[in-house]
């Protein structure tokens, strides 16, 4: 009778193992931008080989009024204050569920990791907004200007 609560025992202990383990997280870089009537966002994000996440998302918001001129500046401000305060970035640890990367014991994401199709999409909070999600696109090395596509 002990065989079957032992073997119950150790199958139970194997699944939780598997549940717990996770592939690492992909090394690369990625950024893009996003822009709607009210609000930008330039992202650039980048994962060293040790699981390091460098994220930095400079925003600005309510700018439905502004004009076409003042939202090239902001285009040009955001990207600008991006590259500039790179190297400024401390590294993040992020939970990292083999999709979904997510701040250590939090459950809002942060970014999303497809490894099927090897994307990468940011999720960000603005106040009491709803979130928006950037698709990021991979990169060799950074570019002064997020917007590219």
């Amino acid at each position: 009778m002990r065989i079957p609560g032992v073997t119950l025992a150790a199958g139970l202990c194997l699944a939780v193992a598997f549940a717990c383990s996770h592939s690492p997280p992909p090394s690369g870089r990625w950024q893009g931008a996003y822009e709607s009537r009210d609000t930008m966002v330039v992202t650039r994000l980048e994962i060293d080989s040790k699981g390091n996440i460098y994220l930095s998302a400079p925003d600005a918001t309510d700018i439905g009024t502004a004009a076409a001129q003042d939202r090239a500046a902001i285009r040009r401000r955001l990207a600008d204050g991006l590259s500039a305060a790179w190297g400024e970035v401390q590294p993040r640890q992020f939970d990292f569920d083999g999709r979904i990367f997510r701040k250590p014991g939090g459950v809002a994401p942060q970014l999303e990791w497809n490894p099927d199709q090897k994307t990468m999409t940011a999720v960000v909070y603005l106040g009491l907004h709803p979130s928006i999600r950037i698709a990021l696109r991979p990169v060799s090395d950074f570019s002064g200007d997020p917007w590219m596509q």
